[in-house]
This record gives C-alpha cells, sequence and structure tokens, in this order.
C-alpha cells in the first residue's frame, strides 16, 4: 500500500511541477491576480485568444484598459529542426485590437502571448 501512494504522490508533484511550468511559459499573470490585489497598475494586459490551425497560429487580442500593452506571439514548433517563432512587438492602445500570425513549416506545440509596458 504505501507504495501506490508514494507513486500517487510523485505524480501529483510531477503534475503541479508541470503546471507550474506552463503558467511560468506564458509570462501572463491570472486576470483573478491583478484583480485580488486591488492594484489598477497591473491591470494593463489585453486579452488574447489563440487559434492553431495546421502550422499557422493565430493571436486576436482587444485591450479593454486605458494603458497601452506592448504584446508578442510566441510559436514552438513540435520538430526538432524547425525553427521556433517570435514576432515583432506590438502596441495596443486603450480599446485596441491586434491580430498576430506567425508559423512553422510542420505541427506546432505550443503558443502564447506575451505582454510588457511600453
Amino acid at each position: 500500500m504505501r507504495p501506490l501512494r508514494r507513486r500517487i504522490s510523485a505524480l501529483t508533484t510531477a503534475a503541479l511541477l508541470t503546471t507550474g511550468l506552463a503558467v511560468t511559459l506564458t509570462g501572463v499573470p491570472s486576470a483573478g491576480a491583478a484583480a485580488s490585489r486591488g492594484d489598477p497598475d497591473d491591470r494593463f494586459h489585453a486579452s488574447c485568444r489563440t487559434a492553431i490551425e495546421g502550422s499557422r497560429a493565430t493571436a486576436s487580442c482587444h485591450n479593454p484598459y486605458p494603458q497601452t500593452d506592448r504584446i508578442r506571439l510566441h510559436v514552438e514548433c513540435a520538430r526538432w529542426w524547425d525553427i521556433d517563432a517570435d514576432s515583432a512587438p506590438v502596441d495596443v492602445g486603450p480599446a485596441g485590437y491586434a491580430e498576430l500570425t506567425d508559423r512553422c513549416w510542420k505541427e506546432i506545440r505550443a503558443v502564447w502571448v506575451t505582454h510588457e509596458r511600453p
């Protein structure tokens, strides 16, 4: 019985570490985190949705906040020989909208958007 508990504990720990790594890679804190702190300076992240169609990735971003947000699309390709892509930074002003696209030659492993203050 004990080895099974240890195995489950190890799997749980691995799952938590993997989840934490995915959150770190996005570079975007959750929307609830800024709201819970009540810090209005942290409310500048544009709301972005990503879509993958074959080897092409698209990010559609809308900025509902009065501060400008500088966004970048990052695409990690699945094949080791396929070069990952990082878009040029794009400033999305208040109530602004931007659509970023990039691609791999073959399959896409991951897509994320980073935000920063201009």
